[in-house]
């Protein structure tokens, strides 16, 4: 899960990157990077931590240039090593540097293809250097003898959808040339672009939320279609052409339900508008299951649940009330690593008002349960302030299967609803009542705001694969890599990387 976004700019893009790196710090709190282009030159700065905290002035100053690239990242492919903080670089041809948001579900052969054909040196466990890899050498094969230009770059796109599979939001720079993004043929990863008029013409910015634009002063000007690439060359000149030979749209579901912030816009459709009509179907659902009168108060899990929570209320006629107080300077206990100290965090993270809980049949309204760890703490902190009973809904439906397209749940043991039934989850979160959207509902949420959608990605939710690549193998080596973090020596990484291409050959 990260967020990037790309500048086109007839001013200096150092300022206006950071500005949208805050906007989409909700993407990824792990690190941030930026990379500026000057001339035929690049300037670079990453590091793990918030964007606040990894630039300081010496940074920004550091950073010349009117086009530039920048990402927050946390990390679901590789480690959470500084080294693997984006934008990554690779410097022929020309020199490219690139951010993407995603994951590359070949990755692993792809390494080896590298390795054995393109004659490529891969450094790190990033999908993102894969990417940039498989990148650059398309370019250069289609550059040979030839300048570069925007159908050139087109041409490389495509060769890049035929051989990379997975969900893949990219920004790229191209030293002395222009920005290049594109997004992979399923339109998985959101990517719009935005354009503001200046006296010295048009400047563009493409970004993983429309919040970003928004908040630059940029207008809105659309979503990037799946497939399809766009350049804007160094004099502001932008082209785009549909690379990918069928292309379809699955935007995935989890980042109306969590991911995104509800001020953006996603393929057409508004990510608050989508979670109130996830309050409403999961009201009508409630309304079949518990009698007139059972329930005295709804109350929201601060934050992303609150629009469902305040539209459920308002469909069941009850009373909705702020239970919990969130300590905003908490990360995501969801993507924290380890039982223990999501445990932990949750306390730190959430306060409970004592007074609204005391002698109350309280519905807790969460936007999904993953874990269940966050779940079972918030229902034991109602009962000690007091709840007569307390019943948790789910906005989304139960979250079954790994996702492996860029969201940190890639095994099935830490999924609370794999192998369960609703009533064992109900138990194992210690809830007196349990009820989760439905998945049809969930999709009816999203398409009531737009029509035109008609297809999801919803993998954690129904198991259903789009990219038709992912095996039940597939999901047992994941989770085995997770288990069994790689030695981090350089001869225990050769030994890994020699016995990868014997298995090959």
């Amino acid at each position: 899960m990260c967020g990037i976004v790309g500048i086109a700019s007839h001013n200096p893009a150092n300022q206006l990157i950071y500005d949208a790196l805050l906007l989409l710090q909700h993407r990824g709190q792990d690190a941030a990077g930026i990379a500026t282009n000057h001339g035929n030159g690049f300037f670079m700065h990453k590091a793990n931590g918030l964007v606040r905290d990894v630039f300081r002035t010496r940074n920004m100053r550091s950073l010349p240039g009117n086009y530039g690239i920048g990402q927050v990242r946390y990390p679901t492919a590789g480690t959470a090593s500084a080294e693997e903080a984006q934008p990554f670089y690779v410097n022929a041809p020309f020199g490219i540097i690139l951010a993407h948001n995603g994951n590359l579900t070949n990755a692993e052969q792809l390494k080896i293809e590298m390795f054995k054909n393109d004659r490529r040196h891969i450094n790190t466990d990033s999908d993102t250097e894969v990417l940039l890899n498989v990148l650059a050498h398309e370019i250069q094969q289609e550059t040979r003898g030839y300048s570069l230009d925007p159908g050139v770059l087109f041409k490389a796109v495509a060769n890049v959808h035929k051989r990379v599979r997975g969900s893949y939001a990219v920004v790229a720079q191209i030293a002395g040339h222009g920005l290049l993004a594109f997004r992979d043929p399923y339109g998985i990863r959101p990517l719009c672009i935005g354009l503001n008029e200046t006296d010295k013409g048009t400047e563009y910015v493409i970004a993983s939320e429309s919040v970003a634009l928004e908040g630059l002063g940029f207008r809105f000007l659309r979503d990037v279609t799946p497939g399809e690439a766009i350049f804007i060359d160094i004099d502001g000149q932008m082209y785009n052409q549909q690379c990918a030979d069928n292309p379809t749209l699955n935007p995935c579901a989890f980042e109306f339900v969590y991911l995104a912030r509800p001020d953006s816009i996603i393929d057409g459709a508004s990510v608050y508008a989508t979670r109130l009509k996830m309050g409403e179907y999961l009201a009508d659902k409630i309304k079949r299951e518990f009698p007139s009168g059972d329930i005295d108060v709804v109350m929201p899990i601060p934050d992303s649940s609150r629009p469902a929570a305040i539209q459920l209320a308002l469909k069941l006629n009850i009373e909705y009330r702020e239970g919990f107080i969130k300590n905003r300077y908490i990360g995501r206990t969801f993507l924290m690593p380890g039982q223990a100290i999501r445990k932990k965090s949750v306390r730190q993270k959430l306060n409970a008002i004592g007074s609204e809980f005391k002698g109350k049949t309280v519905l807790l309204v969460d936007d999904s349960i993953v874990r269940g760890t966050t779940s079972r703490e918030i229902v034991q902190m109602a009962r000690d302030s007091g709840a007569k009973r307390v019943i948790f809904a789910s906005a989304a439906p139960p979250v079954k299967f790994p996702n492996v397209y860029g969201i940190d749940m890639p095994t099935r043991g830490e999924l609370i609803a794999y192998g369960r039934s609703d009533e064992e989850v109900c138990r194992e979160i210690t809830a007196d009542a349990l009820v989760y959207q439905d998945i049809d509902a969930l999709k009816r949420s999203i398409s009531d705001i737009n029509p035109l959608l008609r297809n999801f990605e919803a993998s954690c939710f129904d198991g259903n694969y789009i990219t038709g690549d992912i095996s039940r193998d597939y999901l047992d080596r994941i989770e085995f890599a997770r288990n069994n973090p790689k030695p981090e020596s350089e001869d225990a990484v050769r030994s890994q990387l020699n016995l990868s291409l014997a298995q090959v050959d």
